[in-house]
């Protein structure tokens, strides 16, 4: 399945925060200790959903081409590209497909399960008052802001 075929099974598109956290100190465990742990995810901020029906040669070079700047208190803290994500979350997309076939021990991916298809960006500490946004250029998707207390 191509890209643009790939894009029309999904049923919607949104940019995502995700809050990763860890027990250990200075994050050194290994993935017995991540699995201990139940996992590093804390919380994932969802934008607004985009249908990709409309427009999809757009939403393809969009997937494939945007950036995105990482601000904490309105200082860029770091920068990512849709590439990072495996050449981007299209690609990334198509990887997890391709895996769940190959695999008898999973089930295909299946109508309103949520895909998230990596970070773009280092992930760097969190203080309490911190005010972190993203702005996403290349694509019609708005940032998020999330405040710590």
């Amino acid at each position: 399945m191509n890209e643009r075929a790939l894009l029309g099974c999904v049923d919607g598109v949104a940019h995502g925060f995700e809050i990763v956290q860890s027990i250990y100190p200075g994050w050194a465990f290994t993935a017995p200790d991540a699995v201990a742990a139940f996992g590093l995810h804390g919380a994932l901020l969802l934008g607004p959903w985009h249908p990709p029906t409309a427009n999809q040669e757009e939403w393809e070079q969009a997937l494939s081409a945007f950036t995105i700047d990482l601000l904490r208190d309105r200082d860029v803290v770091a920068q990512g590209h849709a590439s990072n994500v495996l050449g981007g979350p299209l690609p990334a997309l198509r990887h997890l497909v391709d895996l769940l076939a190959r695999d008898p021990a999973n089930l295909p991916l299946a109508a309103g399960e949520i895909v998230t298809t990596g970070t773009l960006t280092r992930v760097p500490p969190v203080a309490p008052g911190e005010t972190w946004t993203t702005a996403l250029t290349g694509i019609s998707l708005g940032g998020i802001a999330v405040r710590f207390t």
